[in-house]
């Protein structure tokens, strides 16, 4: 069994997904969330410039250069904090 996620480590894998552009379904089906749960990201997400929302059929939505800084900066991070070992 699977280990339960912290916000921020959801919040890498979408940005991970979107660094090229993904629609909702298959941040969904990746992330092994919920709808609910994804849409909620995605709006405090796109709300904070981490992501935009192309409008095509699906909709794609895509990290910014803003987002993929965080991401890689939350990814640091949590390797310095896994050599803690606390």
């Amino acid at each position: 069994m699977r280990a339960r996620r912290s916000k921020d480590q959801i919040i890498v894998e979408i940005l991970n997904m979107c660094e090229k552009g993904e629609n909702l379904t298959g941040i969904v089906y990746r992330t092994n969330t919920s709808f609910a749960g994804i849409k909620a990201y995605l709006t405090v997400l796109i709300k904070n410039d981490l992501l935009i929302c192309q409008d095509a059929s699906p909709r794609i939505y895509k990290a910014t250069p803003k987002g993929l800084e965080i991401r890689d900066r939350l990814e640091k991070l949590h390797k310095v904090m896994e050599g803690l070992k606390i």
